[in-house]
């Protein structure tokens, strides 16, 4: 049986270093992965979306509403458009970070309230966190998708290392140490 990641964001968050960085992890455990990315508007701040799978065997990239075990939201309204594709017993992680889409920046819509609460109304198990916070703390902004990659590997039941090596491999050398900092931030938070 394959597990279902969704990776959700807005166009320039990093959302697609994450999926390439599950991918390498996963394919170093010997798992059979598939990854589909879908992308929006992403040069423009669009919503952007990729799909993990994980197996034995996996056929398929796309993951149907209700199949996904975990989401990992790069920004708050991506974990509400997303959340019907959550299975009840999953998980979403989520940046608190709001950003406007285009109908509410041109003053077309308003940007949707009390987001988290309504998600909480829902019963699904949400962790929502200051990510944009922790990667300046870590020392660059961009470093968002690390910690909540963070967030997602204590849910994945990997060792630390596969990670570690994973980042150290993948991202330029001048930016390891921040990454690395970024994701032990996100590996080491406390839930609420």
């Amino acid at each position: 049986m394959a597990y279902n990641i969704i990776i959700a964001g807005v166009g320039g968050q990093g959302t697609l270093l994450a999926s390439k960085l599950m991918g390498k992890v996963f394919l170093e455990q010997e798992k059979d992965i598939k990854v589909s990315e879908v992308h929006g508007m992403s040069q423009r701040g669009g919503s952007v979306v990729t799909y993990v799978r994980y197996g034995e065997k996996v056929y398929s990239p796309v993951i149907e509403k209700g199949e996904a075990n975990m989401i990992i939201s790069f920004e708050l309204l991506e974990a509400a458009r997303w959340m019907p594709y959550l299975r009840p017993e999953g998980v979403i992680i989520t940046n608190t970070q709001k950003i406007n889409p285009m109908p509410v920046i041109t003053g077309q819509a308003k940007y949707p309230e009390n987001i988290l609460e309504k998600i909480r109304q829902t019963g699904l198990k949400v962790i929502p966190l200051d990510a944009k916070s922790l990667a300046e703390k870590a020392g660059n902004v961009k470093s968002v998708n690390m910690v909540l990659l963070g967030v997602a590997a204590r849910y994945l039941h990997l060792d630390k290392s596969v990670w570690v090596d994973a980042i150290t491999a993948t991202v330029p050398q001048k930016t390891v140490e921040i990454n690395l900092k970024a994701f032990d931030y996100g590996y080491s938070l406390k839930e609420e």
